[in-house]
């Protein structure tokens, strides 16, 4: 037998035991999964329907994944975020507070302004769905609703008009009855808008001190010093003299209505 039979004859052995290996893996596999608890959920309390593992893990990596979305489009995050990031362009601060700072704050301010319509959520469709009082489609429809109204009330006209007609709605009735592809946009372009009018009323006196110092410095004939660099102090300065994180942190909250 020469060598090239041996190699056939090797080869041949060890697809034979990495098939073996891979279905007794599979077979495992397939029997521990089936051994693990499933989902059950009681419909109107006379029907039962059984989720697999593999199923409650795909719920929640979706839903894990549209969370952020959720987070920057139907909250009060992208206009706070946008603020403060103007904020600290018209300081001239560079990377000071840094984005991991600005993020935090967001969120927090986020959950501040949301925590009346997460509430009325939890307690007029969560809590009823967890204790089987409401089916599912139930729950669903309340909590729409409820978070609807917080989008409409912060949400522009204008902007919620131009949605309906783009889609050739010609309008609606009740806040229940728009559906949420058309003010979900709405809302995110009157956040923007909101957001871009904000930082520039704020962007305003550091400008005009901006204005002022690099004026001063041309008098005096100082064109080889950077009029940022000493207008940075004097920047920080009236910052910190007028309480600028809190007026800013207030004025914020105060320009959304909530529940």
């Amino acid at each position: 037998m020469n060598m090239k039979n041996l190699m056939t004859i090797a080869l041949l052995c060890l697809c034979s035991i990495f098939s073996y290996e891979a279905t007794w893996a599979q077979q495992n596999l397939i029997s521990a999964t089936e051994g693990l608890p499933a989902l059950t959920i009681k419909n109107n309390g006379d029907t039962e329907q059984t989720y697999s593992l593999s199923l409650q893990i795909l719920a929640l990596m979706t839903g894990l994944t549209l969370l952020p979305s959720i987070v920057l489009g139907a909250t009060s995050f992208t206009r706070i975020i946008i603020v403060l990031s103007i904020l600290r362009q018209a300081m001239g601060t560079q990377q000071t507070p840094p984005n991991q700072v600005l993020i935090a704050i967001a969120l927090f301010l986020t959950f501040f302004i949301m925590t009346p319509t997460l509430t009325e959520i939890n307690n007029s469709a969560l809590n009823p769905y967890l204790e089987g009082e409401i089916p599912a489609k139930s729950a669903l429809t309340t909590g729409s609703n409820t978070l609807k109204e917080f989008l409409v009330k912060n949400t522009r006209e204008n902007d919620l008009s131009m949605f309906t007609d783009l889609i050739g709605d010609r309008g609606y009735n009740k806040t229940a009855d728009i559906p949420l592809t058309v003010i979900l946009p709405a809302f995110i372009t009157s956040e923007l808008k909101t957001a871009f009018q904000i930082g520039f009323l704020l962007f305003l006196p550091f400008l005009v001190i901006d204005m002022v110092i690099a004026s001063i410095l041309m008098s005096l004939g100082m064109m080889m010093l950077s009029p940022m660099l000493v207008a940075l102090p004097f920047k920080l300065l009236l910052f910190v003299l007028v309480d600028g994180w809190a007026m800013t942190v207030g004025s914020l909250v105060a320009t959304y209505v909530s529940n």
